[in-house]
This record gives structure tokens, C-alpha cells and sequence, in this order.
């Protein structure tokens, strides 16, 4: 099993968002590594830490699954979305995506300061300067310390 974390914008789609439906795509994503991250490395039963991006504070507020198999973004076939893509067809999609499905909310959010105080979670890749990714890999070690640390148990 790998371990990811997946940002999302909380006045978009939240954590609490999450819980209230089985699954949710994780659409709209238009950069090629994030793609690649969903299309190719996902496994269905991978756990992420759904973590609020442009927030105040932002931070980590828990997790999801990874559910199914990948399958090509439709926004990027419609024409009044967002995220279309002209050169995108559904004989040959440029973007993919993946299903995800809550499992839990942390009691209190991990913020970004506390990952970035602690000595191994400043690691992450989510910590590091210029890190613009909206989903990255996560070592287990970084997993298990950051669920410990907002007091969540599976």
C-alpha cells in the first residue's frame, strides 16, 4: 500500500464534504505529474491525507481511500467546464482520475506550521518551498506520524 496526500480547497470540496457521498472524483487536476501520480501509482485501497489548501490555517484534516481503478476526467470532454481540454478525446484523454472515499476526520487539523515544526514531517514534500503539486506520495513513516500526531487511530 502507498500512502498520498490529495489538497483540496475547503470552500470547494471538503473533508466534511467527503463524508456526506460514497465517492468523490478527483477532477479538475491539470498538472501532468499529479495525473501520472492518479493514472499510473494509485492503487485502489492506497490512504491519502486530505489536506485544505488555501486555508487559514492549512493543514492536513484527515483521510480518504483510494477506491477503484483510474478513468478519464469528463470535465475535460466538456466544453462549458472549467477544466476542458480541446485536444482531449474520448479515444485518446489527456487527464485521468481516480475515486476516493472518506475514512475518517482528525479530531483537531495538523496544520501546516506543525508538520513544518516537526522534525520528520518536515520532510514531506508538502513542506518543501516552491512544492505546488496537489497530490503527493507520502512515505509511510511521514503517514503514520501525521495521523498519530492529529490524535486519529484507524
Amino acid at each position: 500500500m502507498q500512502h498520498w496526500l490529495i489538497k483540496s480547497e475547503p470552500d470547494v470540496f471538503s473533508i466534511d464534504d467527503l463524508a456526506q457521498v460514497t465517492s468523490e472524483p478527483w477532477s479538475g487536476v491539470r498538472n501532468y505529474q499529479d495525473r501520472n501520480f492518479m493514472w499510473k501509482e494509485m492503487k485502489p485501497g492506497d490512504l491519502a491525507l486530505f489536506y485544505h489548501s488555501n486555508a487559514k490555517p492549512p493543514g492536513a484534516v484527515g483521510i480518504a481511500r483510494v477506491v477503484g481503478a483510474p478513468y478519464a476526467d469528463p470535465t475535460q470532454f466538456d466544453p462549458k467546464s472549467e477544466y476542458h481540454e480541446p485536444k482531449s478525446t474520448p479515444e485518446n484523454p489527456r487527464w485521468w482520475l481516480r475515486d476516493f472515499e472518506f475514512v475518517g476526520k482528525f479530531p483537531e487539523m495538523l496544520t501546516l506550521e506543525a508538520l513544518k515544526s516537526d522534525s520528520v514531517l518536515c520532510e514531506m514534500m508538502v513542506c518543501q518551498r516552491g512544492s505546488r503539486l496537489s497530490i503527493n506520495p507520502v512515505d509511510p513513516l511521514h503517514f503514520k506520524r501525521a495521523c498519530k500526531l492529529a490524535g486519529w487511530k484507524p
